[in-house]
């Protein structure tokens, strides 16, 4: 007779008995899918970078809002790509900007939907940097009053939540108080609160155009050597009044997403960026790894770690194997 007592396996025999023990469970809920706007009328334009992702007109996105609405996702966030880009970045708060535009669009399409923004300034910029520029040196408080004209301008339209991905100093205290003062104290603030100057943004900088003309943004975008920082920027975030709090990117920090989740309470998202997209897809396109497998078994990974909330490329795909 055999001496173990222990048998862990007892319950990994079937696929029912493993689903009443699963631990971290992944739901169309929990998935955020971004969205590139851009002008014009019926466009779809894959990005080559990231297979099975588009630069859409308004009116295709609306489109793919709905259809990611109807598999089960709950939101959207939107990014914009421009007519034109200046010094100023005025596309980001122009009234008819695209962003905007695609905003209205989906609220006209799926008024249920929650509807997110991302509040930066690079894919707006001429130069490609999140602020403005002078002497070749990127200032913090003069962008400051750009981003809070943006969020304003996304609060107007119709956004539910704006996501601040500048990394400038002061940013959610900043919007959170132009929000107030224009009467859109019920518009949330999704902080992208530890951003990292990371190398997997490649493939999101072909989609939006937003590469900088000159230097890098490791002068405001975190260091990934730091995990102590990464709280320090979550707790003034806390301060200036989030109401979620966002770790970028995902994968490969998996470790802060658990720091900052056992360190505060708000809500926590964790952005399944471009480039931990686009090696999924180019391994599975090579034959090297089963896709689907390697989508959920990633996206449960961000939920074990303690994310509530995943913005993936993956989001609608996800959801319909969820359900």
């Amino acid at each position: 007779m055999s001496s173990l007592t222990h048998r862990p396996r007892r319950l990994r025999r079937r696929e029912s008995v493993r689903a009443l023990m699963r631990e971290a469970r992944l739901a169309p809920e929990n998935l955020v899918l971004p969205l590139f706007a851009c002008p014009g009328e019926g466009v779809r334009k894959e990005v080559s970078s990231m297979p099975g992702v588009f630069n859409f007109s308004t009116d295709e996105v609306a489109r793919e809002a709905a259809r990611a609405f109807d598999a089960g996702v709950p939101a959207v966030i939107l990014f914009g790509l421009p007519e034109s880009k200046d010094e100023t970045a005025s596309g980001a708060y122009a009234a008819g900007g695209v962003v905007q535009e695609a905003i209205r669009a989906v609220r006209r399409a799926v008024p249920e939907m929650a509807v997110i923004a991302d509040t930066c300034l690079c894919e707006y910029t001429s130069h490609g940097h999140c602020g403005v520029v002078r002497a070749g040196e990127v200032l913090n408080d003069e962008s400051l009053e750009l981003l809070a004209r943006t969020a304003v301008s996304q609060a107007e339209a119709g956004a539910d939540i704006v996501a601040p991905s500048a990394m400038m100093d002061g940013q959610v205290g900043a919007i959170r108080e132009a929000l107030d003062d224009a009467g859109f104290e019920h518009v949330a603030v999704m902080a992208y609160a530890v951003k990292y100057a990371s190398a997997f943004y490649g493939p999101f900088r072909e989609a939006a155009n937003s590469a900088p003309s000159f230097g890098d943004r490791r002068a405001y975008q975190m260091d990934p050597a730091n995990a102590r920082e990464a709280m320090r920027e979550a707790e003034l975030d806390v301060m200036e009044g989030a109401d979620f709090l966002m770790v970028k990117p995902a994968v490969a920090y998996l470790d802060i997403v658990r720091a900052v989740r056992e360190r505060f309470d708000l809500p926590l998202a964790a952005y399944h960026v471009s480039g931990e997209y686009a090696m999924i897809k180019a391994a599975a396109r090579l034959g090297w790894i089963d896709e689907r497998r390697a989508m959920l078994e990633t996206l449960t990974s961000i939920r074990r770690a303690g994310a509530d909330v995943i913005l993936t490329y993956y989001a609608t795909e996800a959801a319909k194997l969820l359900k």
